[in-house]
């Protein structure tokens, strides 16, 4: 449309005359009402029967929170959403931190498109109170004011190399994360040691995340103890003990799980190292279980001691604490600013957790918890477990990203982590983005293009975890780098407008130039856009 003519249409609509509504208007507005009425009573509903669990009162608005969303997204709002945008107001596309204020404040300017009675717009406060309260959350749990928090996973010589320690610290490590599946309890509390003195020297705080083991199943013992590369086509031998396997010519696998192996049925998938080697259970031979091996990489995947082993769909009733983990807590509830849940799946897991803290620590104060999404069954459960924790204390969320890829499948995998960012945010927690964040630079020393990419979406979580390697300080200041970026950009699912430098508009002309011939004439050719 030119110009003059967009001028003449915005000074029509300003003629002050009694307009009638716009098209659309009273139904967008009769839609929007009945839509807010049914979350009222759907969200009271989900809160009434969370109340008993929420003992935190400062918790208890992001609760409610939670429940208007979790009501709000139980309706297709696809065809409403149109309707608002047409009218120049607020799709609801945005409304994870502050769902009743956004529908309220499109109420509002309805009632006023529409000639009704008046509506009272929000308090602008109800507007920046979510964003307000995950900030908080976020300085609370890793120390961090702005921008995303940056979590390392600690390897065993940092318990031994304050140096190294340091080096984290500098380059811009606010959390340290120490896995009590490996190691040992002097260890840990050196590795500790080493990430307080490191921080103190430098002046500014470096939470310390101890992550309990949990009950992973993974590779106990191996016969051979270096198997062969495994192929596609090839088999193995799943036993629940090496020493009562039936004695064949095919590699042996026993696991710390052995209940679970005594469960698996024909047909059952057996994923190795986070799917590298891919089978199914062919065969049961007493009680073993024959696993041919489906997928792998063009030149096979390596058997190794201490690699997980997972069950895609079985249901998997297990204890939520294991030995390891009720061994580990003594140490855990004293060092630890943090606890790292493992596979953690229903609210009574939370439950026993705290009870197993309170006989370790008696009469301590909660400790802040970060609850590992690992599994199905904690996506399933991901509402009651984020009220069943952060009801009685600082809670975060970890989108443990490689055990998903496993459980869920990669396709499912890529929707279900921006389903988690949204469903934290309307309840104001912090989210933990997880598994092989920059994983060449940390390994190798240089990023692959779609690490980068990864990294950037990743600014839209309160915490990047890193994990361990020896290009781990590169990679820390690398990340640092492009959080700072992208925050100028996005902040969770809105875009932010700064200026753009990469386009002056000075710099964009396609206006003519003269450039002389071979002959002394004049020629008149277009400018390239540089």
């Amino acid at each position: 449309m030119p110009i003059l003519q967009r001028k003449a249409r915005a000074s029509a609509f300003n003629l002050n005359a009694a307009f009638p509504p716009p098209p659309g208007a009273e139904a967008a507005r009769e839609a929007l009402l009945a839509l807010r009425e049914r979350i009222r009573r759907e969200s009271d509903r989900l809160v009434s029967g969370w109340r008993e669990a929420i003992a935190r009162d400062d918790f208890l608005p992001s609760a409610c929170n939670l429940a208007d969303y979790l009501a709000l997204r139980r309706q297709d709002l696809s065809a409403l959403q149109a309707s608002l945008a047409a009218l120049g107001l607020s799709s609801l596309g945005r409304c994870e931190s502050h769902v009743m204020a956004n529908l309220d404040a499109v109420a509002a300017a309805l009632a006023r498109l529409c000639g009704g009675a008046p509506e009272p717009f929000p308090d602008p406060e109800l507007w920046s109170e979510g964003a307000r309260r995950l900030r908080e959350q976020r300085q609370v749990l890793f120390g961090r004011a702005t921008g995303a928090a940056i979590m390392v996973t600690l390897p065993a010589e940092a318990a031994s190399d304050p140096q190294l320690v340091d080096s984290y610290v500098e380059a811009g490590m606010d959390c340290a994360r120490i896995n009590c599946a490996h190691d040992s309890p002097p260890v840990w509390r050196a590795m500790v040691d080493q990430v307080r003195r490191a921080a103190e020297r430098h002046g500014r705080p470096c939470r310390i995340l101890m992550d309990l083991p949990g009950p992973k199943c993974r590779i106990e013992s191996l016969s051979p103890e270096r198997p062969p590369r495994i192929q596609v086509g090839d088999r193995l031998r799943l036993a629940q003990r090496l020493t009562a396997a039936t004695p064949s010519d095919l590699p042996v696998v026993a696991v710390s799980l052995p209940q679970v192996v005594a469960g698996l049925t024909v047909g059952a998938p057996v994923w190795i190292d986070d799917g590298k080697i891919r089978g199914r259970v062919a065969a049961i031979e007493g009680g073993d279980r024959i696993v041919e091996i489906v997928g792998a990489r063009r030149k096979g995947g390596k058997l190794k001691l201490e690699k997980g082993v997972n069950f895609p769909g079985a249901p998997l009733d297990l204890p939520p604490l294991s030995e390891d983990d009720l061994a580990a807590l003594p140490v855990v509830a004293e060092c630890a600013d943090l606890i790292g849940f493992s596979f953690v799946q229903r609210p009574r897991d939370i439950v026993a957790l705290d009870r197993a803290l309170a006989a370790a620590r008696p009469g301590g104060a909660p400790i802040p918890l970060v609850l590992k999404i690992e599994t199905l069954e904690a996506v399933r459960n991901l509402p009651r477990l984020l009220v069943q924790a952060a009801g009685s204390r600082p809670t975060a969320a970890m989108i443990a990203r490689g055990d998903l890829a496993v459980e869920l499948g990669h396709v499912r995998l890529a929707e279900i982590q921006e389903e988690i960012l949204w469903l934290c945010e309307a309840a104001r927690i912090p989210v933990v983005w997880a598994t092989q964040v920059l994983d060449d630079l940390v390994k190798e020393g240089l990023p692959s293009r779609a690490e980068t990419t990864d990294a950037a979406m990743a600014q839209r979580a309160e915490c990047v975890m890193l994990n361990k390697g020896p290009h781990v300080t590169e990679a820390i200041g690398f990340l640092a780098e492009v959080i700072g970026k992208m925050s100028r950009h996005q902040s969770k699912k809105t875009a932010r407008l700064p200026l753009l430098h990469s386009w002056p508009l000075e710099a964009l002309t396609l206006s003519a130039a003269p450039v002389p011939e071979a002959d002394g004439a004049p020629v008149t050719i277009a400018a390239p856009i540089r």
